[in-house]
C-alpha cells in the first residue's frame, strides 16, 4: 500500500515544497541556474513485502534536517529524475552517486543517501525507471509487484540508456556550486553490478563501492576500469562470494586496484536487510562494518592532497 511519506516529510521536516530543476548535459548550464522550477510532486512511501521498509528508515526520512531537492537532468531525450541530498556544510563537498537496488529508488534508497549526506557528501540518487512507468513515471508509479523486473530489463530493453543516465548525473553533480570536483558512485545489488560497470565509463570519478553487484564485471571490460573498485559481499551470497577469488585475479591481471571483501554469515542485500527491525547478527554486522569501510575510503579520497 503506497502512503504519501513524502508530503509528511515535505511538511514536517522541510516546510516548503522541494523544487524540481532541469539539468541540461550537453550544452549544460550551471545547475544554480535550474533550480528555479514548479514543485515536485511528492514520492510515496513504498511498503511492501517485496522491499520492505523499516521504522528506522521511515523515521530517518521524516525527521532528517538535511535538505534535498528532486531534479530532473537532461539525458538525450529523456529526463532522470534525481534525488539530491545535501550535507549541513559551509564548504564544499565530494559527490557521490547512489545506483539503487532491482528495487527502483526506493526510501530504503533514499534514506542511504540521507545517511551518506549527514556523514558530509553530496548524495544523488537517480531513478533508473525516470520515464518507463505507467504515464511515463519511474519507480514509484509501478505496481510494487512489477519494480523489480522493469529494473532487470532496463540493459536489455535500453541498451545503453544506463551508462549514459549515470554519465549524465555525474556531469550534473560535478558541477554543482556546492560540489568540491571530486565524485565517486557506488551501487547495491543490481545497482552494485551497474556501479562496477560504470568505473569502466567515465572517467571522472574517483572509486566505484560495489556492494554484492550482480553481474559481475566481465573479465573483457577489466582493462578498461578508470578508478579503484572496493567490493563488499556476503558469505551466504554464494553465486557471487564464490566468484570473488577469481574476480580479484582477474583485476590484478588487467593492472586495476580491487579491494573486495567477504563479510561473514552475510546474506545477500546485508545492507538492507542489517537495517530491519528483524535484523540478524551477521547482516547486522556485516552492514555496519561496510558502512564504515566505505566512509574510511570515501574521507582518503576526499582528503586534500599533499604537496
Amino acid at each position: 500500500m503506497k502512503n504519501s511519506f513524502l508530503k509528511i516529510l515535505l511538511g514536517i521536516a522541510l516546510g516548503a515544497a522541494t523544487a524540481v530543476a532541469i539539468a541540461q548535459t550537453s550544452p549544460a548550464p550551471a545547475p544554480a541556474a535550474a533550480s528555479a522550477a514548479a514543485p515536485a510532486a511528492a514520492a510515496p512511501v513504498r511498503q511492501s513485502n517485496v522491499h520492505p521498509v523499516s521504522k528506522n528508515i521511515t523515521a530517518r526520512l521524516v525527521n532528517s534536517p538535511r535538505h534535498f531537492d528532486i531534479v530532473k537532468i537532461k539525458q538525450g531525450d529523456r529526463e532522470v529524475e534525481t534525488y539530491v541530498f545535501y550535507p549541513m556544510t559551509k564548504d564544499k563537498a565530494m559527490a557521490v552517486v547512489l545506483i539503487h537496488e532491482i528495487f527502483g529508488a526506493s526510501d530504503w534508497m533514499r534514506a542511504a543517501a540521507d545517511q551518506l549526506a549527514e556523514a558530509g557528501y553530496i548524495v544523488l540518487v537517480p531513478d533508473l525507471l525516470s520515464g518507463m512507468g505507467p504515464n511515463k513515471g519511474g519507480t514509484n508509479d509501478f505496481a510494487d509487484s512489477q519494480v523489480t523486473a522493469a529494473v532487470s530489463r532496463l540493459n536489455n530493453d535500453h541498451p545503453g540508456q544506463v551508462m549514459a543516465d549515470l554519465s549524465a548525473v555525474a556531469d550534473y553533480a560535478k558541477k554543482l556550486d556546492a560540489c568540491n570536483g571530486k565524485i565517486a558512485v557506488g551501487g547495491f545489488c543490481w545497482g552494485g553490478g551497474q556501479a562496477f560497470a560504470f568505473s569502466t565509463v567515465n572517467k571522472d570519478i574517483k572509486a566505484a563501492f560495489v556492494f554484492y553487484g550482480a553481474p559481475m564485471l566481465p573479465v573483457a571490460e577489466m582493462p578498461k576500469v578508470n578508478c579503484p573498485v572496493y567490493g563488499f559481499y556476503g558469505e551466504m551470497d554464494s553465486r557471487l562470494s564464490l566468484a570473488v577469488p577469481a574476480e580479484t585475479d582477474a583485476m590484478k591481471a588487467a593492472g586495476k586496484t580491487y579491494d573486495a571483501i567477504v563479510y561473514p554469515g552475510a546474506a545477500h542485500g546485508f545492507m538492507r536487510l542489517g537495517q530491519m527491525d528483524d535484523s540478524n547478527a551477521a547482516n547486522k554486522k556485516a552492514a555496519e562494518d561496510s558502512w564504515k569501510r566505505m566512509l574510511d575510503l570515501l574521507a582518503k579520497l576526499n582528503a586534500p592532497a599533499t604537496k
